[in-house]
């Protein structure tokens, strides 16, 4: 099976919402509604969604500030894992980010994730020596 990857559209927006909660993407204090929103408005070309025969199975969303390049919301639908989408989904907006100048990607995974690190070293990423801070600026309940 290919995988057809592409920006996302607005009539993605209930199948993308689902598939974040089938791969336990969504938090309690995130709504996914708002982040689509809020991206739609910033770089959208860089919210990719991958469909395979019509049925939308993988999405990424990326950003780039002008330093840093930044992945959020890389999913594939667990019944479609290991079959080469999610990497097929990081190739594609790694070379995005890559024509738009951008000179490093970071990433972030919850700590003890060890299946989706070892995912990202096997793309080449590494473990970065530093700690991430966090501010929220407003709350999305």
């Amino acid at each position: 099976m290919d995988i057809h990857i592409r920006p996302f559209e607005l009539a993605d927006e209930s199948a993308v919402i689902a598939l974040w909660e089938q791969c336990s993407l969504i938090r309690p204090w995130n709504d996914p509604k708002k982040d689509i929103d809020r991206k739609l408005c910033i770089q959208p070309h860089l919210f990719l969604v991958g469909l395979v025969e019509r049925s939308l199975v993988a999405t990424v969303m990326a950003g780039y500030e002008g330093h840093r390049g930044w992945i959020n919301y890389l999913a594939v639908a667990p019944c479609d894992q290991r079959k080469g989408f999610g990497r097929a989904m990081m190739a594609q907006v790694e070379r995005r980010l890559r024509e738009a100048g951008c000179p490093k990607i970071n990433l972030l995974v919850r700590s003890k994730n060890n299946q989706v690190i070892e995912f990202y070293q096997h793309l080449g990423y590494t473990i970065d020596d530093v700690v991430s801070l966090g501010k929220r600026l407003q709350q999305d309940d």
